[in-house]
């Protein structure tokens, strides 16, 4: 499980938003936001390259930190 950290979420829209442009990307089996912490733990089904997972949050609007 990777643990990406996400800035720029304020509400609970920006989860929801996260959460579906991360279950988008190829590989990826399951995805938990956590607004509290701002973090994002990802469960994958096949390995899956950080610069996906980077790529898909920034298309979402937020920022990894």
């Amino acid at each position: 499980m990777k643990t990406v950290k996400i800035k720029g979420m304020s509400c609970q829209h920006c989860v929801m938003a996260v959460t579906k442009a991360l279950r988008g990307v190829a590989g990826i089996k399951d995805v938990k936001v956590d607004l509290a912490t701002g973090e994002a733990a990802i469960e994958e089904e096949t390995a899956v390259d950080l610069q996906a997972i980077t790529d898909a949050i920034k298309k979402a609007g937020y920022e990894v930190g």
